[in-house]
């Protein structure tokens, strides 16, 4: 991070308070979308039904994003809360409208691997003896939502959060305990492409690029590594991008000579690469706002030069457009020491631009063109 740029960035933040933003879209005459598109690349956003309802957080995702991702409405315990009872409904109107907005829809998550993250139901199912069970249950899911959405989900996450951080090492489930840890995932991409052959299919994790996350990134490359060897239909890296103050780390690192380094390697193995949940934690920054736009700017200036500079990239999805909606208000493992909410998103509480959002169209604009 230069001071260059720090400086611009917090002088930029000075002339933009929360008191003085100017009204919705008036600091954003070039959507996103447009500013990506010109480069190949396609720009979205995670909404939940609970803010889809609200006609000016839809009109902003309208400008603003040309790809739509369901927060929570298309994970299993939101599809199929009890066994063989489906809800697609609240999904479904979020995919319709978007579509009629122009937009492409991408699909997370088919199987999201810590148990606590499955349906309740499933993991007190009796799977009795073998993996037979355990194979037919998990092909029942993936079959039943990949033809739900037939071709209208032009990506999916199959498999999400597969490698335990703090070791490196796979997470465990009620069916990863019958049919083993990477033979589950395999069984999982390989019926994925069986109902859904047009689609992109993703791995998604949360690996940073800071020291604390050294043995996550380690354990996601021996995944994939191992994923390639056994032909498993994997296709991308979806790197959620959860990025900012997360651990107080003591140790000497260079992270972006660690991040460059992981990008490499994943890339180095015939993966294309996604931003699929860019937010940022401002837990450790100062409480001023102005201050603290900067940092959270600057912060995210950094870390998208070096991943949108790899032109695998061709899709950035933020988790959140405004303040009010993000996960990180209620997330309640690291809150900040104030007690204050976060400003993690490009857009505020009501909905005015932030120095954030020049940040990521800055990035954008000087990206390298994506091959057609």
């Amino acid at each position: 991070m230069t001071t260059t740029r720090r400086d611009m960035l917090r002088l930029l933040a000075g002339t933009a308070c929360a008191t003085t933003l100017p009204p919705l879209f008036a600091a954003a005459p070039e959507p996103l979308k447009a500013i990506a598109a010109a480069k190949g690349l396609r720009f979205g956003n995670a909404l939940g039904y609970k803010y889809f309802k609200d006609p000016a957080h839809r009109a902003l995702m309208a400008r603003e994003c040309g790809v739509i991702v369901a927060e929570n409405e298309t994970k299993w315990p939101a599809l199929e809360p009890q066994r063989g009872r489906h809800n697609f409904g609240p999904a479904d109107e979020m995919f319709a409208w978007a579509r009629k907005e122009g937009m492409q829809v991408r699909g997370h998550t088919l199987v999201w691997q810590p148990a606590k993250w499955l349906p309740a139901w499933v993991n007190k199912h009796d799977f009795g003896q073998g993996s037979a069970e355990a194979e037919r249950l998990l092909r029942e899911h993936i079959t039943t939502v990949c033809k739900h959405y037939g071709t209208g989900i032009y990506s999916w996450d199959v498999v999400n959060e597969a490698v335990e951080p703090e070791t490196g090492e796979m997470r465990a489930n009620a069916f990863t305990q019958r049919m083993g840890a990477i033979e589950q995932i395999d069984f999982a991409f390989r019926v994925a492409r069986e109902q859904a052959p047009h689609a992109q299919l993703v791995y998604n994790d949360y690996m940073r690029e800071d020291a604390g996350s050294a043995k996550h990134r380690a354990g996601v490359l021996k995944m994939l590594a191992e994923l390639k060897k056994r032909g498993t239909p994997v296709q991308a890296l979806g790197i959620q991008s959860h990025i900012g103050s997360w651990d107080d780390v003591k140790q000497k690192t260079n992270p972006e000579r660690d991040w460059r380094a992981f990008l490499d390697e994943v890339t180095g193995m015939g993966y294309d690469l996604l931003i699929t949940e860019f937010d940022v934690n401002d837990r450790m920054l100062p409480a001023d706002f102005a201050m603290r736009d900067a940092g959270v700017a600057a912060l995210a200036k950094d870390y998208l030069d070096i991943t949108l500079s790899y032109p695998q990239l061709k899709d950035f999805l933020l988790w959140g457009l405004s303040d009010n909606v993000s996960w990180l208000q209620t997330w309640d493992e690291a809150p900040r020491k104030d007690k204050l909410p976060q400003r993690p998103c490009p857009y505020d509480a009501q909905l005015r631009a932030k120095p954030l959002r020049e940040a990521i169209a800055a990035s954008l604009r000087a990206m390298p063109q994506r091959a057609a």
